[in-house]
């Protein structure tokens, strides 16, 4: 049997249940990702997914509920300067890690203390 992947399809994160409100706040309106519904066979399920080009993020509801501290996405952006600049203007503390050869790069925690790295490559 033969087979490729092809592409990563979406990123999923966990939240505590009744998180979406939070969610919509922190990856809409702060990270500009745009809402998309879910199916409506998983929307009982609670969570919010976001697009950003053609890449998606969900969020689940998991209980119990537990952040991921050390597995996160990392998203490629442009102006890595501006967002920190951006972040900052937001009160949306970041850490910044000196240590990708070819890349700067910022660590955020979501507001469920989800590991989120923004990087630009040199």
């Amino acid at each position: 049997m033969s087979f490729t992947i092809r592409k990563l399809d979406h990123v999923q994160l966990a939240a505590p249940r009744g998180s979406e409100n939070t969610a919509r706040k922190f990856y809409s309106d702060i990270l500009q990702m745009r809402e998309i519904e879910k199916p409506e066979v998983l929307k009982k399920r609670g969570g919010a997914w976001f697009q950003f080009g053609s890449n998606q993020l969900h969020i689940g509801i998991e209980e119990p509920f537990q952040p991921a501290k050390k597995a996160h996405p990392a998203f490629e952006v442009e102006s890595l300067e501006d967002l920190k600049l951006y972040l900052k203007e937001r009160d949306v503390n970041f850490l910044e890690d000196p240590h990708l050869p070819g890349a700067e790069r910022v660590y955020v925690e979501d507001p469920f203390g989800n590991r989120l790295e923004f990087l630009e490559w040199e």
